[in-house]
């Protein structure tokens, strides 16, 4: 999962969260629990898209868009080359842990 910085070059929104989902079912339970999440927190989607499909859902929170594609669908759209010149957030905080590296023997 990525999240673009798109301030100041995308009129639309201020962030982009672009995940790949391993299926449609998980795609669009990844969206149902963000939604799940966000409610309590004040935020509430304005617009869904894609829960009817293989390839892409879509939750627009007017200042945060997040996609979630398919592995094809993601490579084919390739939103992180679209908007190459979008700032690259680290959005882990200290409390996620970091997946490991393998070390070398």
């Amino acid at each position: 999962m990525i999240v673009l910085d798109v301030r100041g070059i995308c009129p639309v929104t201020d962030f982009f969260v672009i995940a790949t989902g391993t299926s449609p079912r998980q795609m669009r339970s990844v969206c149902d629990d963000i939604q799940e999440m966000a409610r309590p927190r004040g935020f509430n989607a304005i617009s869904h898209a894609g829960y009817g499909g293989d390839t892409w859902v879509l939750l627009d929170f007017v200042d945060v868009i997040i996609h979630v594609f398919s592995e094809g669908a993601r490579q084919f759209y390739d939103l992180e080359y679209l908007w190459g010149d979008a700032k690259h957030l680290d959005w882990r905080d200290e409390k996620t842990p970091s997946p490991s590296k393998p070390t070398g023997t």
